[in-house]
């Protein structure tokens, strides 16, 4: 028998370690290749993890709500073939990984505490998010390896502090919150009462870090948006006429969403300073154009899967990219890679039934824009002999950017523009 390590997997770029938050096999199970071993959770994304390889399960290294760091063994998996015991175990990272419940925001930390433990990411947002001074943090027992505070210990204790709020409010009187230095006289506002006939949800983790980091992005852009309406009837009538010939070929659904991308593709080489990000004072304008369109997930909050080098791709491609991440996130499959590495974004908020929206940028972007429902509405078409009143297909775009770095003119031309791309989409083209 031979011996392969099962490795932490890089879940993004800027992830360094995860918490195993569930076992799904035991020593001494059959494994196939492919076959989730264990779940884990980063500030960015829940995921499983799968084998590399087929086997038998042997040690497993670490407990349930460990967190251990990017590239560390978490388990060894015996597979048939020769071993020698002078020879250490083989290292595979796991191939892919796959995301049952998965976010587009990433949760910024708190600074590291001043004592000598060590509290992972994941505990000190949870602790920030909740309140929990460095005090009580410092005095939490952990179950983790070398008492360390796992996810699950920090659960815990905020759903006990919840039973004994008096207790919680007078500890966290006394001591320093994590989130940032405060006078010590500093006191706890008093919890709320709600009169009437309420229902009070508590956030899940998700939702937390969606409402922090679209807070976060409303206090770094200076956030202004355009309007404008355009006249998409070729398009409408000529996916009429095309769908069921494209489904045919490509065993796809031609939607309106890889035609609006195609658009914007096209506007952003025209405007290259609207795909970009912010650093600091630095404006980094990105060279590949990367589209993250918004998704619905089945829980009902939204991802943005990203469409990689999407000016390399024809009209047909961008189709299949947009059915595949979809299809993907709708059924929990999305990779971590996925996510990353959109430089602009585009939400059809039109999909709702909503003609226009102000959306939030995706941070560092410095824009995104919202699709609306298409429209039949009488509109005043010009003619050579005059004006007259015909029904066609309208649609808002609502271009929201960052004015600290795009000016009105630059945001409005680009929106327009894209308006133009779309107003002149050929009837008569071949799929």
């Amino acid at each position: 028998m031979a011996n392969f390590e099962l490795i932490m997997p890089k879940m993004g770029e800027s992830i360094t370690e995860a918490t195993i938050l569930k076992w799904l096999k035991k020593p001494g199970d059959a494994i196939k290749q492919d076959d989730a071993i264990l779940e884990i959770a980063t500030d960015k994304v829940d995921s499983e993890v799968p084998s590399p390889v087929s086997g038998v399960m042997g040690e497993i290294l670490f407990k349930e709500g460990d967190v251990v760091a990017v590239g560390k063994a978490v388990a060894v998996i015996q597979t048939e073939g020769a071993s020698t015991s002078a020879a250490p175990a083989q290292k595979v990272a796991p191939a892919a990984v796959s995301a049952p419940v998965a976010t587009a925001v990433v949760a910024q930390t708190s600074a590291a505490p001043t004592g000598d433990r060590f509290y992972s990411p994941l505990v000190l947002n949870i602790a920030r998010q909740e309140g929990i001074s460095m005090s009580e943090l410092e005095n939490l027992q952990g179950t983790g390896a070398g008492g360390r505070v796992s996810k699950k210990d920090i659960l815990a204790y905020v759903e006990n502090r919840k039973i004994a709020p008096l207790q919680a409010t007078q500890v966290a009187q006394t001591t320093q919150p994590i989130t940032e230095q405060k006078p010590a006289t500093e006191t706890v506002a008093p919890a709320k009462s709600y009169s009437g006939n309420v229902e009070i949800i508590e956030m899940d983790r998700m939702r937390k870090l969606i409402a922090e980091n679209m807070v976060k992005s409303k206090h770094t852009s200076a956030h202004v948006t355009s309007f404008v309406e355009a006249d998409v009837t070729n398009i409408v009538l000529w996916r009429n006429k095309v769908k069921d010939k494209f489904k045919e070929r490509y065993n796809a659904n031609l939607t309106f969403t890889p035609i609006f991308i195609e658009a914007i593709i096209k506007a952003l080489k025209d405007f290259p300073l609207v795909n970009s990000s912010v650093d600091g004072t630095k404006i980094i304008v990105k060279k590949d154009i990367n589209i993250g369109m918004a998704t619905a997930l089945p829980s009902g909050n939204l991802i943005v899967p990203v469409i990689k080098n999407a000016d390399q791709l024809n009209l047909a491609g961008l189709a299949m990219q947009v059915n595949e991440l979809a299809n993907r996130a709708r059924n929990n499959k999305l990779k971590p890679e996925d996510i990353e590495g959109a430089t602009y974004t585009v939400s059809n908020v039109g999909t709702f039934g909503n003609v226009m929206g102000t959306p939030v940028i995706m941070q560092p972007q410095v824009a995104i824009l919202a699709t609306g429902a298409v429209k039949k509405k009488p509109v005043v078409i010009e003619t050579e002999t005059g004006d007259t009143i015909g029904i066609r297909h309208m649609m808002f775009l609502s271009h929201s950017y960052d004015h600290r770095i795009v000016d009105g003119a630059l945001g409005g031309s680009f929106v327009r523009r894209v308006a133009d791309y779309l107003e002149s989409f050929d009837g008569k083209r071949e799929i």
